[in-house]
């Protein structure tokens, strides 16, 4: 009987622990994203001058709170665009297009007021990119972080609409992208 009750007693005690571990609240996020970025290390790879091409594409985030105004968050976005240089040797127009993708992880402090809830975030993670078109195909892969913010707006209890902005870094072919990053869409709140 003493071991049935030793047993009972830590199956309850890890369920408990376990428990406690999980979030019991958060949300995902899916929407469209806007990236204004510098590919200044493809620039330089193929002599061509500076571009910062728009690229648009699409962004996902889950977030786990772990106390009641910060959360855990991870972040996936993946971002496509072209562009054209004209003065390309030995002549002629080059189209270059590309894909990028991050995922990062970090904190973010949210603090709800009334239907809003603003928040503050910090991201650290990896970025990839991959070039094709008239020139040869690269990539590269770098770290990857980003500081910035956004307002949720809740529509009713469980859905909000986001508007959120970011300025992402990134080191692609050994030279530093300062990027913007800009996403709206549906937060789905658990």
């Amino acid at each position: 009987m003493r071991k049935f009750v030793g047993v009972a007693f830590g199956i309850l005690l890890a369920a408990t622990l376990a428990s406690a571990q999980i979030p019991a609240s958060g949300n995902i996020f899916v929407g469209y994203s806007f990236e204004r970025t510098n590919w200044s290390g493809l620039n330089s790879t193929f002599g061509l001058p500076a571009g910062k091409p728009n690229l648009n594409g699409w962004e996902a985030s889950l977030e786990g709170k772990v106390l009641p105004h910060v959360g855990i968050i991870t972040d996936f976005a993946s971002h496509y665009g072209s562009e054209t240089f004209n003065e390309v040797p030995p002549g002629g127009p080059a189209n270059v297009t590309g894909h990028q993708w991050e995922l990062m992880f970090g904190p973010r402090l949210s603090i709800p007021v009334g239907k809003f809830t603003p928040f503050a975030e910090a991201m650290f993670g990896v970025a990839h990119i991959h070039n094709s078109g008239d020139l040869p195909t690269s990539s590269n892969t770098s770290f990857a972080n980003a500081i910035g913010g956004g307002l949720d707006y809740r529509l009713i209890r469980l859905v909000a609409v986001r508007v959120e902005g970011d300025y992402l870094r990134t080191s692609f072919f050994s030279t530093t992208q300062n990027n913007f990053r800009l996403s709206t869409g549906i937060v789905f709140r658990f």
